[in-house]
């Protein structure tokens, strides 16, 4: 349980993807293309949520949000590239962007699916090897030189439904090869927005401690002891649910839960491995919040006396993308429920915090290069703490952002009108 405190504490079908409104546009005097667009399910028609989107032969990068949206800036000299749109159970898709005003219409897709009496690679005998090796295995497999990653980072509170804490913020990571006793990670802010109704939030000061560096953590070849530590591996039963494919290679499906006589609070969900290099592709979990009492010990710090707080959601993803043979973190994301219930008040409150990360652009630390020590970020920072507006329409310029879903616009747009009327 120790463990699991150390980090939350800091804490088939066819694919449709619409390329639309692509246009110019002249930031700091430079000229770039933004392109815009929506990936769905062409069966249902319901968005498909991060697949990921990257121009070939450049680290540049972006990912669809919960509304199956997403805009990625390029430099204009790139115009004759292609775009790359994959997914984890998808046949892999490119796309020319010089025809890109000649594909205002879906691109399908096709989805692998192999029942696992028909996959053509044998099915480990020891899933729990396979799993310990992938865990370990990121010497070979993962970059191996220093790099400062460009990323995105959305931190959210809810009330019920509606956004009571809004911060954005455009990081530079120093991310360290994924060896052991490498140098530590730290993070410097390039840009960053944020605003904060304290009046919605009961006198409850619900915060998320850790910031960005709740997200960098997810990355758990780098993390592993923030995840499934190797003398933890006993504890949990793995078993594969089904084959997949990304980029032509068969991935395994791996589901994992804790073991029945093993009653503390563990992590449970779907690990999607390259058998045959030992690769992490994408991990899918939860915490194990079933048991009221311990899971709260685990999350809240420290609450008012007249009030019982405890979590009802623990979710956890985080996904790898491959360059020159080489794999990297690249997205990862947490949403964390919890229920408030106060002494005196009929019925509980909700409160929802998540937060999501996106590496948008990355290039290697030849001469570890490294800002003064002021100038990072504090691994305890919370940054609901300090309020800053969201009145400046091009405030990110030509940085990649994941694009806003419908609510977190709705948003921003009351944080502008109410900025608006204050300057009146």
């Amino acid at each position: 349980m120790k463990i699991v405190r150390n980090y939350l504490t800091t804490l088939i079908v066819l694919l449709t993807f619409n390329i639309h409104n692509a246009q110019n546009i002249e930031i700091d005097n430079l000229s770039y293309l933004e392109f815009k667009g929506t990936v769905i399910n062409s069966e249902n028609k319901e968005p498909l949520i991060f697949a990921n989107i990257n121009l070939i032969d450049s680290n540049i990068s972006t990912i669809s949000n919960s509304d199956g949206n997403f805009s990625l800036k390029i430099p204009d000299s790139y115009k004759s590239k292609k775009i790359k749109i994959s997914f984890i159970g998808f046949k892999t898709k490119i796309i020319d962007l010089n025809s890109y005003e000649k594909l205002d219409k879906p691109i399908s897709l096709d989805v692998f699916v192999s029942p696992l009496s028909e996959t053509i690679i044998a099915i480990p005998k020891n899933v729990k090897q396979l799993v310990e090796e992938t865990l370990t295995n990121y010497g070979d497999n993962y970059l191996d030189n220093h790099n400062v990653m460009t990323a995105f980072y959305r931190e959210t509170i809810k009330k019920k439904r509606r956004n009571v804490s809004l911060s954005e913020a455009v990081i530079d990571i120093y991310k360290s090869p994924y060896e052991k006793y490498q140098k530590k990670e730290l993070i410097k802010v390039l840009k960053i927005r944020k605003d904060t109704d304290y009046s919605r939030l009961d006198t409850l000061a619900l915060k998320l401690s850790g910031g960005p560096y709740n997200t960098l953590f997810q990355d758990i070849i780098k993390y592993p002891n923030y995840f499934i530590p190797l003398f933890y591996v006993s504890n949990y039963t793995f078993w594969v649910h089904r084959t997949s494919e990304i980029n032509k290679t068969p991935v395994f499906v791996i589901r994992f839960k804790q073991k029945e006589d093993f009653d503390e609070p563990l992590f449970f969900g779907e690990l999607f491995i390259d058998g045959k290099n030992k690769v992490l592709l994408s991990a899918n979990y939860s915490l194990n919040v079933s048991n009221r009492e311990k899971s709260s010990k685990l999350f809240v710090a420290k609450k008012p006396k007249k009030a019982d707080v405890w979590p009802t959601k623990a979710n956890f993803r985080v996904d790898y993308t491959e360059k020159d043979g080489k794999w990297y973190y690249n997205y990862s994301n947490l949403s964390l429920d919890f229920k408030v219930n106060w002494n005196k008040k009929i019925f509980n409150t909700t409160y929802s915090l998540s937060s999501e990360m996106v590496i948008t652009d990355w290039k290697e630390n030849i001469n570890l290069d490294y800002p003064k020590r002021k100038e990072f970020l504090n691994p305890s920072v919370i940054l609901t703490d300090s309020k800053l507006g969201f009145n400046d329409s091009e405030f990110w310029g030509t940085e990649n952002i994941i694009e806003p879903e419908n609510t977190i616009q709705n948003a921003i747009k009351k944080i502008q009108r109410k900025l608006k009327r204050l300057r009146n």
